[in-house]
């Protein structure tokens, strides 16, 4: 038996890649899916659960013109996390709104390449 198995990647379609594979274009991207991870390792839903929502993510933009080409794929990512969010109780969708509108108003106050810091003032 190899000490060392080689690792082979698959190229995902419109997804930046690297040796490794598939690799994030944005921090959120990564923290998008980390957070979809946490959540379904602490038992907010269960992997079918969120394939299918994901599925349906996906398919409501594609029926609303979107390409398809990879670029948005953890948009639909994100709407599928929050929707799962709002569904489970976790948070309302009032609420996600708020942080939401908070997280740009801080975005648009912070220099490039700062990290973006949540303030009180954020949330008027």
């Amino acid at each position: 038996m190899a000490d060392v198995m080689e690792r082979q990647t698959i190229p995902v379609a419109g997804l930046p890649c690297d040796a490794e594979g598939p690799v994030f274009r944005e921090p959120w991207e990564a923290q998008a899916f980390a957070m979809a991870l946490a959540l379904h390792a602490r038992g907010v839903f269960t992997w079918p659960e969120w394939a299918a929502t994901l599925g349906a993510e996906i398919k409501r933009a594609q029926a609303a013109g979107d390409p398809d080409t990879g670029e948005t794929y953890y948009r639909h990512w994100l709407n599928a996390l929050e929707r799962l969010v709002a569904e489970k109780g976790v948070a309302d969708a009032a609420t996600l709104a708020r942080y939401r509108d908070a997280w740009d108003h801080a975005a648009d106050r912070t220099p490039h390449g700062t990290p973006i810091e949540l303030r009180p003032e954020d949330f008027r």
